[in-house]
């Protein structure tokens, strides 16, 4: 970077530690809780995945933004925002050479409204929260130009002490649409996105905020209802794929409604935050469970979300998992996959009611990765099985799923 245009940032740890580097994104700051991600590549992915909304999150990949940003890669609806509070990178490349480039990281950070920290040891950082934990921060820039005092840097960790936590919080409610909408678009190839370069910036009236879907459409055999928690795309784009019309529905939405629109599933999805939180949720799922046999499918949250309705705990992770690379074994077969992990909170195997059983592991800490209800069509998965972009290990959850729907209709007919 070019030394007469920088702008001095730093992070603050609630713990009093302090960050030096340059700011990138845009100018002020953000709290949230300071996590990191050992992913490779999906900078763009994660910064717009709603699960991260109130984080901070820190890359241990050393080299980010080279392919700069596009308008086809993110993950979110309500307009495509980027929902992680703050980023915090090693090293901002120069250049982006990317084909599909149309906008660099920088850029696009500031557009969005995200404060950015580059050019600090985010090895260093790393190491301090794997061994203390996650833990609240503030990103700070300096205004017009001006250098960072110790004023600043005081203030900085007075607003990260501050931050409540996540623990409590719900933003399920937050990071979902506002409307219901229909999705009707599978996975798409690369061709795709030449069609998504006339319309990039501009919304389809009735997908909730989304851009225009880009993937094939595929005759639906299974009505799915949705429900958003703060669900990414490429889910919706799995489900299509697997024959369904998916009717996306806001986090808040009474159950009597749901089963009202006759669905041969109800999907469960992603979002951030507590899941202990979501009373509204719980209630909605613990219905599904003892008053329907419909087929349920959840993921993220809403396999923390199934736990809580069955009557397990869940618990706050130390650092949480993040990255596309964690091992997780199916305990049915012993097969391991290396998943795409995104949580901070887990369920606690331990208080598992007995018509509930343990389906998937963490072979880096040995929690909790799935679920199964033994007595309903209900499962669940801890990590992003959609993988976009990350391994495509689990894929098969969704096949499993559309079975389940299957098997249900056959038993009607």
């Amino acid at each position: 970077m070019n030394s007469s245009v920088e702008t001095q940032a730093i992070l603050a740890l609630a713990d009093g530690t302090i960050f030096r580097g340059v700011s990138i994104g845009s100018l002020g700051h953000r709290v949230g809780e300071v996590v990191f991600n050992t992913a490779m590549t999906g900078y763009q992915e994660i910064l717009t995945d709603p699960s991260y909304a109130r984080q901070l999150v820190t890359l241990t990949y050393p080299h980010i933004g080279n392919t700069g940003t596009n308008a086809e890669d993110t993950e979110s609806g309500n307009g495509h925002k980027v929902w992680a509070d703050g980023l915090i990178i090693r090293d901002a490349t120069m250049a982006t050479s990317n084909f599909r480039n149309s906008e660099s990281l920088s850029d696009y950070l500031q557009r969005n409204n995200t404060v950015a920290i580059a050019e600090i040891d985010t090895r260093q950082l790393t190491r301090l929260l794997r061994d203390k934990g996650a833990q609240n921060g503030c990103i700070m820039t300096a205004s017009n130009g001006e250098t960072i005092t110790s004023d600043d840097e005081q203030k900085a960790i007075e607003l990260a002490q501050g931050f409540a936590g996540l623990k409590g919080m719900d933003l399920a409610k937050e990071c979902c649409t506002t409307d219901s909408f229909e999705w009707t678009a599978g996975t798409w190839d690369l061709s795709d996105t030449l069609l998504n370069r006339d319309v990039a910036g501009s919304h389809d009236s009735g997908t909730g905020g989304f851009f225009k879907q880009l993937g094939t459409h595929i005759d639906a055999k299974f009505n799915v209802v949705a429900y958003d928690f703060g669900s990414k795309t490429n889910i919706l784009r799995m489900l299509v794929d697997r024959g369904c019309h998916v009717t996306v529905v806001p986090a808040q939405t009474p159950i009597a409604d749901v089963l009202a629109m006759n669905p041969d599933g109800i999907f469960l999805s992603n979002g951030p935050g507590d899941p202990a939180a979501c009373d509204y949720a719980i209630d909605a799922v613990r219905h599904i469970i003892e008053e329907t046999d419909l087929p349920t499918f959840g993921i993220c949250l809403g396999h923390q979300l199934i736990g809580l309705a069955s009557g397990a705990n869940t618990i706050k992770m130390k650092t949480g998992h993040h990255g596309a690379n964690h091992p997780v074994q199916d305990l049915a077969t012993g097969t391991v996959m290396i998943t795409s992990q995104n949580h901070g909170f887990a369920v606690d195997e331990d208080t598992l009611p007995e018509n509930v059983k343990s389906t998937h592991r963490s072979l880096f800490d040995g929690t909790n990765q799935g679920i199964e209800l033994t007595n309903k069509p209900v499962f669940s998965f801890q990590g992003h099985p959609e993988a976009s972009p990350g391994p495509h290990d689990c894929g098969p959850l969704f096949d499993k799923f559309a079975e389940m729907m299957e098997a249900a209709k056959t038993a009607q007919a």
